[in-house]
């Protein structure tokens, strides 16, 4: 059973890339930035599956964009932008004129879908943000009941709540959850913040899925086995030192029932093993943008990502791509930028997947991209809910 969606703030394409792997029809795919656009659509190109599935895309602002003829549909999903959020960004939230929080909850009201997926930064979660977030929950909750003309923020929110209190009947069922992306296999240690709603007329027993990788079982293979350096072929002169005053936790975790430990998280090792060493070769490109960046250097609070651990979130903009975060550590503490294609396996994209722009644009889109894999794993659970419903 196919099902039909909108994507909005498609940025690179990551969460229409999950949906689409769950047998997801796109009906429209809205992106406003160019560079990112020309990437959806050269892929689209290219790609046979599971890009088939995307019309055309729709290179717009989104608060100019209409869904009358989308009525019905069964999922709307979108990442909104994020920096009115960042932990990294000015914290603007409803006074940053990029949050598009209100547009997402327009499209809800005006398509009402069956399901929506929706997905940000953690910084959305801090105490400083406590009763926006809880307005764009509520929102969510009774998309029908929109703000009155010219009615402050805060307002609408004792609307809603007086609303909520008296038993007012909830459209959408909504669930909040904060995940770490290492947790479902994404070689990356990236907190993310998921709102996803299902209409009080589905079924409402669903669950956010349940975690599929721990650090204990990497730590397990790592300095308990052995197995993680053997598979990797590291012999022990070359293997970085085991983290101080773990013998007590190795030792229970020994004894512990394997199927409580999970699979262990993937590192970055794992994502990037069989590409050869960009900096090796400077001069050429033997994989398709995996070309050396130089300048990559080290300062408080930028020290770049260790191979043998899921790397740090990658970034986007002032905090990102200029200022170092987005760089490989080795072994021997020397650093350097990961290029292109290592940024794209981290954020789990297909390596057939092209990105267009210069380094820095390219790496802007990975910064700001939902990781396909745990996409996936999000739309897998959503979509077959909406299926036996």
């Amino acid at each position: 059973m196919t099902l039909s969606s909108i994507e909005l703030f498609a940025g690179a394409g990551g969460l229409a890339l999950g949906f689409s792997s769950h047998a997801v029809d796109h009906r429209a795919v809205v992106e406003w930035n160019r560079y990112a656009c020309d990437t959806l659509r050269n892929n689209k190109r290219k790609l046979i599956a599971p890009v088939s599935h995307w019309p055309d895309v729709t290179e717009c602002d989104v608060r100019q964009y209409g869904y009358a003829q989308f009525a019905g549909l069964d999922l709307v999903t979108g990442g909104p932008p994020c920096q009115p959020f960042s932990m990294g960004g000015k914290h603007g939230a409803f006074l940053d004129e990029r949050d598009m929080f209100p547009q997402a909850i327009r499209a809800v009201r005006e398509v009402r879908p069956r399901a929506f997926v929706f997905e940000n930064v953690r910084g959305l979660t801090r105490p400083a943000f406590n009763d926006y977030f809880n307005y764009i929950l509520l929102q969510f909750e009774f998309p029908s009941l929109a703000a009155k003309p010219s009615e402050e923020w805060l307002d609408h929110l004792a609307r809603l709540e007086r609303h909520k209190a008296k038993g007012g009947q909830s459209e959408y069922i909504v669930t909040r959850k904060l995940v770490n992306a290492a947790n479902y296999g994404v070689p990356q240690k990236r907190m993310r913040v998921f709102i996803v709603g299902f209409r009080a007329d589905v079924e409402q027993d669903w669950k956010f899925p349940a975690e599929t990788h721990s650090h204990d079982a990497l730590l397990l293979s790592q300095w308990g086995t052995g197995e993680y350096w053997a598979r990797h072929k590291v012999a022990p002169r070359n293997r970085p030192a085991p983290p101080e005053g773990l013998e007590a936790r190795l030792r229970a975790l020994a004894k512990a029932d394997p199927a409580t430990l999970a699979l262990p998280w993937r590192t970055v090792r794992d994502a990037i093993c069989d590409l050869p060493d960009p900096e090796k070769h400077p001069e050429r490109e033997l994989v398709q943008a995996h070309r050396f960046q130089p300048g990559a250097r080290v300062y408080a609070g930028h020290t770049g990502s260790p191979l043998d651990e899921p790397s740090k979130a990658l970034k986007a903009g002032d905090h990102g791509v200029p200022g170092g975060e987005n760089m490989l550590r080795r072994p021997d503490g020397s650093v350097r930028y990961f290029t292109v294609r290592e940024s794209a396996r981290i954020q789990t994209f297909p390596d057939e997947y092209i990105f267009e722009g210069t380094w820095g644009e390219s790496m802007r889109q990975l910064g700001n991209a939902v990781p396909v894999r745990l996409a996936a794993v999000v739309a897998g659970s959503v979509c077959e809910q909406l299926r036996k419903a």
